[in-house]
């Protein structure tokens, strides 16, 4: 491998890395609480333990390693429709109250990182 070869493997290494740790820098964990408050979520959802929905750290697991992850999660938090509880009972999914899309995409990438 030639001198030059090596310094732009490490220049991409560390660009990958500056950018893996920018996409985690990037949640703004108070707003998505408070968003996450606002909308009376802990209601159904909790960090660790499931309620009456799934817990945070449940849902984050099941969507862990899709590619569509963020985009389905904030689908799911902004279209409603009916969701099947553990007791087996069905009811409508509160819809976020709030169309700022960067607002979604933080409150979906703070589920997702538990």
């Amino acid at each position: 491998m030639t001198k030059l070869s090596r310094s732009l493997a490490v220049l991409l290494s560390s660009a990958g890395l500056l950018f893996s740790t920018a996409a985690f820098a990037q949640v703004d964990e108070d707003a998505a609480k408070l968003l996450f408050k606002q909308n009376e979520c802990g209601k159904c959802h909790n960090p660790s333990q499931n309620k009456k929905g799934p817990s945070l750290k449940k849902i984050a697991k099941e969507y862990k390693g899709k590619a569509t992850a963020e985009a389905d999660l904030i689908k799911h938090m902004t279209k409603g429709g009916k969701v099947k509880l553990d007791d087996g009972s069905e009811e409508d999914h509160k819809v976020l109250d709030t169309k700022d899309a960067k607002a979604q995409a933080n409150l979906a990438k703070w589920i997702l990182s538990h």
